[in-house]
């Protein structure tokens, strides 16, 4: 099982901390890296991928420190933000140079191969010059799995792909995972990162702020209260009934625009809240039409996480 490591990292420009003391461990699957602008996300794929040395703490391939060692190189695919490629290359000259320098046994293979999959067959022979940024994007990600790697770092991947360039990806990247490639990848599109990652890491200002599922992440934050948006047969009695829980810190009937009602809820406790609820209905003799949590989407999250 193939798995980065960092252990107690940071990295430090001048005066100015980028990444500080973060530790995290990234395994097989699709890991989304999530944080505002000036996180230090870049900065932690840079020391992952071996661009940067760490000014303190290690950053790991399976034991074996990234930086400064070749055959790890080799075990990594990057994709990195920047937008500076050869221009002047064909995307077919630009990939086939890439498998060269991994000194692989048949480079035009694995370079028609890489392609292939991410669909630039049949721009291969323009100049990259004359390429969209989502061509851009494609083909730096085709330069990253020409050598088929074990590990791929994708800083923003999506950026300047068109919806159907950009649900391919998607796709790509689900495969790649459910194969056993350990992936990650940054997005500020958090629905993207919704779809495609099975977990989640977030840097704030330059340290690691929560890591794993973010349900489960959303269900450990007891400080905020959890929403949820509640349709039963009698709305207005479910209402005061719920009211009066203990768990339950805010309750509101809402009307919507068909005229339909809904109980708005705010509870401060989580698991009391589900199990008390079907017991208090059940006892009224409501039946639940349908019951929502409206706060435990990634975009509720990942708010609640830079805010606080």
């Amino acid at each position: 099982m193939t798995t980065v490591r960092i252990h107690e990292t940071s990295r430090w420009f001048g005066n100015v901390v980028a990444v500080n003391d973060v530790t995290m461990e990234i395994g097989p699957g699709v890991t989304g890296l999530l944080g505002p602008n000036g996180a230090g996300k870049s900065t932690l794929i840079n020391l992952m991928s071996g661009f940067l040395a760490p000014s303190s703490g290690t950053v790991e391939l399976d034991g074996r420190a990234v930086w400064g060692d070749e055959q790890v190189y080799r075990r990594l695919g990057l994709v990195p933000e920047r937008e500076e490629l050869y221009d002047g290359l064909t995307g077919w000259t630009f990939v086939l140079a890439n498998a060269r320098l991994h000194r692989l046994p048949d480079p035009a293979a694995a370079a028609r191969r890489s392609l292939e999959t991410v669909e630039m067959v049949d721009a291969q022979d323009r100049p990259i010059r004359t390429y969209s940024k989502g061509m851009r994007q494609r083909v730096k990600m085709a330069s990253a799995l020409v050598h088929d790697p074990e590990v791929l770092l994708l800083d923003e991947p999506f950026n300047g792909m068109d919806p159907r360039q950009r649900l391919h990806m998607m796709e790509l990247l689900t495969t790649l995972g459910d194969q056993g490639r350990t992936i990650l990848f940054s997005s500020h599109i958090l629905e993207e990162v919704e779809q495609v990652a099975t977990r989640i890491e977030v840097m704030v200002a330059g340290r690691h702020a929560a890591s794993g599922d973010f349900r489960e992440i959303r269900r450990l934050m007891t400080q905020r209260p959890h929403q949820y948006r509640i349709r039963s047969a009698d709305d207005r009695r479910l209402a005061a009934a719920v009211m009066a829980e203990p768990c339950v810190s805010a309750v509101e009937l809402v009307t919507g625009r068909d005229g339909t009602t809904a109980v708005v809820v705010q509870a401060t406790d989580f698991s009391a809240f589900v199990h008390a609820l079907p017991v208090l209905a059940s006892t009224q003799g409501i039946r639940l039409h349908e019951v929502l949590p409206t706060d435990e989407s990634l975009e509720s999250v990942f708010g609640y996480l830079v805010a606080r």
